[in-house]
């Protein structure tokens, strides 16, 4: 096929030697199959911002670290410069996370570099040697389910012990090779320390994974997973290797209240104070104006 525009840079430096097919057009990105020399390899084109319709949620983005304290300041000012560099750290996110989750044993594509707005990596096939399908698209036995469903948990366990949740996981992000589960998509990945809906999205991810495997393995729909893992990571007890049981003993304590709302009424207070006193520093710093 005619090498697209974005990919020509990578051909004409070698990291590409002959663009294939491609493969899916998403709203994240498009995907082709590419030749890297003997290898057959896939090339994951991010679209720019404005052709983009996922939303960079600051939901998703809260708690990622920016070591460099400038693009940090701009980047939180919003400024042109800050734009361009939040932008590109919203790319960098995915290939970071596949880096970092290949390290710690998580079954996801290899990755091989990324360039110019384009990762490439290992492309994941099925017994024959074709593209993989998406679990979405495969029919499982029980002991498939099962199976496949203990292998997702282990990951996604793997996955906050790096300090990672994958924020987007469900059958439509899983491809299925000849050795099971392989998780892919991961630029929304959340820092599971740093944000505050880690918890909620972590549930998310492990509830869609229980509703899916559920339609072919019942008894999996009364399990808890996400409850329990999480209760052991906020705990310090959770391990790569914690073999977990499904079950989760939910508190019975009822809340008082009056007393949640004096928190709250307390939280206003002071959040009123704090913007209060920066009201005042912001005037201090005002140069005199003639009249």
């Amino acid at each position: 096929m005619k090498t697209p525009k974005r990919l020509q840079p990578l051909v004409d430096d070698g990291l590409i030697d002959e663009v294939l097919m491609q493969l899916m057009s998403g709203k994240e990105a498009q995907v082709f199959v590419v030749r890297c020399g003997d290898d057959v390899r896939c090339a994951k084109v991010f679209k720019e911002a404005k052709q983009r319709s996922f939303k960079q949620a600051v939901q998703y983005q809260e708690g990622r670290k920016e070591r460099n304290s400038r693009r940090a300041r701009a980047m939180s000012k919003k400024t042109r410069y800050g734009q361009k560099e939040q932008e590109q750290a919203w790319l960098t996110a995915e290939v970071d996370a596949l880096y970092r989750l290949a390290a710690a044993d998580v079954r996801v594509p290899k990755p091989y570099g990324f360039v110019d707005g384009v990762l490439l990596m290992e492309m994941i096939t099925d017994a024959e040697g074709d593209v993989a399908p998406r679990l979405d698209d495969v029919t499982l036995t029980h002991e498939q389910a099962l199976r496949y469903h203990d292998k997702v948990i282990t990951d996604v366990v793997r996955m906050l012990c790096a300090g990672l949740i994958h924020g987007d996981l469900s059958e439509f992000n899983v491809l299925v090779d000849a050795e099971g589960p392989v998780i892919i998509d991961l630029p929304q990945a959340v820092d599971a320390a740093g944000n505050n809906s880690a918890a909620a999205m972590l549930e998310r991810d492990v509830d869609n994974m229980r509703a899916y495997f559920g339609r072919f393995a019942p008894e999996l729909l009364t399990t808890h997973y996400a409850k329990e893992m999480w209760a052991l990571y906020e705990a310090g007890e959770l391990h790569p290797d914690s073999k977990l049981t499904g079950h989760f003993t939910f508190s019975t304590h009822t809340a008082n209240v009056d007393e949640l709302m004096e928190v709250i009424d307390d939280a206003k207070e002071e959040e009123a104070e704090r913007q209060a006193r920066m009201r005042d520093d912001d005037d201090s710093d005002e140069i005199p104006q003639p009249y």
